[in-house]
């Protein structure tokens, strides 16, 4: 048989890299590869790599060379993704028996790189062109999404366009380009009918979708079209919208129609001014208040969930200060804190002052400190109302979901206390808060 391959492939780092990986594992499918859960099983050992900060490069390699050093006789790696991408050749000086090398913007070349390899390539075969403009265009009809139980990520655009200096995503994926809104709409359909409950639109900047072919407000156009096409699909969530680009036609949108949640994820980054103009970010602030505002305004049970890096370089105590009083301010449900990593090759690594290891990691325990009691009062809030609850594990008589409040992998669950069905969407009275989780028993069904 031509292709009677096995394969093992490992996807790192975030939600979009998990996509690029079941695209990667359909296209090998299509060709008649099977895939295996055990690496020693298989004649191909594929990693889709993490470049995004130094730990998770650190991952990344250290799974490489753990898989390297168990080859066994006949077996190939290659190393796909980001990591891939942003160092290229000098991969294979880092990596002892790696075999090839694909950047993340040329995952759909993947069966090519095998078959080299499979014809006897003497060497390790790098395979970085550099083309970048292929988002939408050379996909082979793969599904771009990826499916985790009755969720799916779905992927409408690659690439970014923001200047953020402590960022290397630009350089490792492109500029940004958007996904035709027609195949994004028949892959919501093809998602619908194989029974997925919640679409996740996910995208490096959602809220700039269509900007590079010059529509303004794309991503509520899209949204309108998508409610449209799947009006029994019960949940549909945005994540990932630039500061700034949240405009009154998106929270319009979002606020008419119950499909789309309540729930935004904006990554602010620092509240300070000068913090922000240093990050190369938008700096008014005040455009934040107000529009927090509005979504409230227009949504009032909305969750809000933003990101903020501490200890950026400069960073005063003053500065740090002001995040502190804007994240009491400004209540957010959910917060993700990172300290800063200095990332070669962007402009904040040159920056001066940079903030010593110590005091960024006590800025980073008093920020989550602060927003954990905080997170804990928006939870208690939610004691005595009933949410619906897509129910994702069961076990030992309990079973765990999440409310439309609650994005998968960043942000709390729901703590049922009876065994139920993994799948199902139900309608659950809280009980009981903690600071990230809630509490709560089944009183009925639902679909939306």
């Amino acid at each position: 048989m031509k292709n009677s391959l096995r394969f093992y492939l490992l996807s790192l780092g975030c939600a979009k890299n998990t996509v690029d990986s079941q695209s990667m594992a359909q296209l090998l499918g299509n060709a008649g590869y099977a895939r295996v859960a055990d690496p020693a099983a298989a004649d191909l050992l594929i990693v889709n790599t993490c470049g995004f900060i130094f730990p998770a490069r650190e991952e990344s390699l250290t799974v490489l060379r753990e898989l390297a050093a168990g080859k066994q006789p006949g077996q190939k790696l290659i190393a796909a993704g980001c990591l891939s991408q942003l160092v290229g050749a000098e991969l294979v000086g880092q990596v002892p028996g790696l075999d090839g090398v694909l950047g993340t913007r040329r995952w759909m070349d993947l069966t090519k790189v095998v078959e080299r390899l499979r014809q006897g390539h003497g060497h390790p075969l790098v395979h970085l062109p550099a083309e970048a403009i292929t988002v939408g265009q050379d996909e082979q009809g793969m599904l771009r999404s990826a499916i985790q139980g009755a969720s799916a990520y779905l992927k409408i655009a690659d690439g970014c366009r923001r200047p953020c200096a402590f960022c290397s995503i630009p350089r490792i994926k492109g500029t940004a380009v958007s996904r035709p809104a027609g195949r994004i709409v028949a892959e919501a359909v093809q998602l619908a009918e194989m029974g997925v409950k919640e679409i996740i639109l996910i995208a490096q900047d959602t809220s700039d979708y269509g900007h590079d072919r010059g529509e303004t407000d794309g991503l509520a156009s899209l949204l309108e079209q998508l409610v449209t096409a799947v009006p029994d699909l019960p949940w549909i969530r945005v994540m990932y919208a630039y500061p700034g680009c949240v405009t009154h036609r998106l929270v319009e949108t979002m606020a008419r129609h119950s499909q789309i949640l309540p729930y935004l994820d904006i990554p602010l980054q620092h509240a300070h001014p000068s913090v922000l103009k240093r990050m190369l970010r938008p700096a008014n602030v005040d455009w934040v208040r107000e529009t927090i505002a509005g979504l409230r305004e227009l949504m009032p049970d909305i969750a809000i969930r933003t990101t903020f890096i501490v200890g950026y370089p400069g960073e005063t105590e003053a500065e740090f200060g002001a995040l502190l009083d804007f994240l009491q301010e400004m209540q957010f449900d959910r917060v993700g804190a990172f300290t800063y990593w200095m990332e070669p090759g962007t402009p904040a690594a040159r920056l001066p002052n940079q903030v010593p290891d110590e005091v960024r990691a006590e800025r980073y325990s008093r920020l989550m400190e602060l927003q954990q009691e905080i997170s804990l009062a928006r939870n208690l809030a939610q004691v005595g109302r009933t949410l619906k609850v897509l129910i994702e594990g069961e076990g030992d008589g309990k079973s765990v979901g999440r409310s439309y409040r609650d994005a998968p992998e960043v942000d709390g669950l729901v703590i049922v206390d009876e065994a139920l069905s993994v799948g199902d969407m139900l309608t659950v009275r809280i009980t009981g808060a903690m600071a990230y989780d809630l509490v709560g028993v089944a009183v009925g069904t639902g679909s939306g």
